[in-house]
């Protein structure tokens, strides 16, 4: 018998289901790229994965550490250049959904991936944002996830790394960003979209057994909820199944005990 999912798997799992079959997805390490990993192997088997390295149509059989990982170019329809896969592909307008990760996320979807603490003497010095704040620019639509507490939804960035809706109503549009920016950021404890007119993050669905109640506790503003609220559909057998064996696979390439 299988064992029930735990809240990264549903985050997960909830993610994958987002994407669709032919979309072309640009793919940030991490929790995003076993979303879309997974989606290609159960659902969408022509989702074009695209990494920041210049790998269009990677078809990796386990989740890369990095984008120099040399399963996504040797698996992938072809390799280009950085700049190419920037300037041609991403800025022309090419890229449906761009799949981020953050440290932090703030109401109106902008994202810190820079520091944690003051920029001149920072707590945490984190990776940076890499290419997200052009992904979050020109993908058509922006898909983020990241596990709900108050350390990550906060009331304010210690620094703006990407940008969502920036400060709320037509902020993005004036900055004049192209794409419709986060449409939906997955959690571990639900899922939160942007109000149509304020475009602050509202909570707009649970996983399976969680309480509205719990998931405002975890973030840091007063966060909207709404009603009637949904409740996300449960891992599947078949879901949990694929999203392990491909965990199984990557902890025997890279060498680590499964977890």
């Amino acid at each position: 018998m299988i064992s029930p999912a735990t809240p990264e798997e549903m985050l997960t799992i909830a993610a994958a289901r987002a994407l669709r079959d032919g979309q072309w997805c640009f793919v940030g390490i991490g929790l995003p790229s076993a979303a879309a990993n997974l989606a290609r192997r159960l659902h969408a088997p022509n989702l074009v994965l695209v990494y920041e390295s210049g790998t269009i149509g990677s078809k990796p059989e386990h989740l890369p550490l990095s984008i120099g990982d040399g399963e996504l170019a040797e698996t992938a329809d072809c390799v280009v250049s950085v700049p190419e896969i920037f300037a041609y592909w991403l800025q022309a307008g090419r890229i449906d959904i761009g799949f981020l990760g953050a440290a932090q996320v703030d109401r109106f979807g902008n994202l810190n991936s820079t520091v944690i603490g003051p920029w001149t003497a920072p707590t945490v010095r984190l990776p940076g944002a890499g290419g997200a704040p052009e992904i979050a620019a020109h993908a058509r639509e922006v898909i983020v996830m990241a596990r709900h507490d108050p350390r990550t939804f906060v009331a304010k960035l210690d620094f703006r790394s990407t940008a969502g809706f920036l400060e709320g109503g037509d902020a993005r549009e004036r900055a004049g960003l192209k794409g419709r920016g986060p449409t939906r950021v997955f959690t571990d404890l639900g899922l939160l979209e942007p109000d149509p007119n304020t475009r602050e993050l509202g909570l707009t669905a649970v996983q399976p057994g969680v309480d509205a109640d719990e998931v405002v506790r975890r973030t840091g503003w007063p966060l909207r909820v709404a009603s009637p609220l949904r409740t996300l559909d449960p891992a599947s057998p078949i879901e949990l199944s694929e999203l392990r064996d491909l965990q199984a696979r990557t902890a025997r390439v890279h060498g680590r005990k499964e977890s």
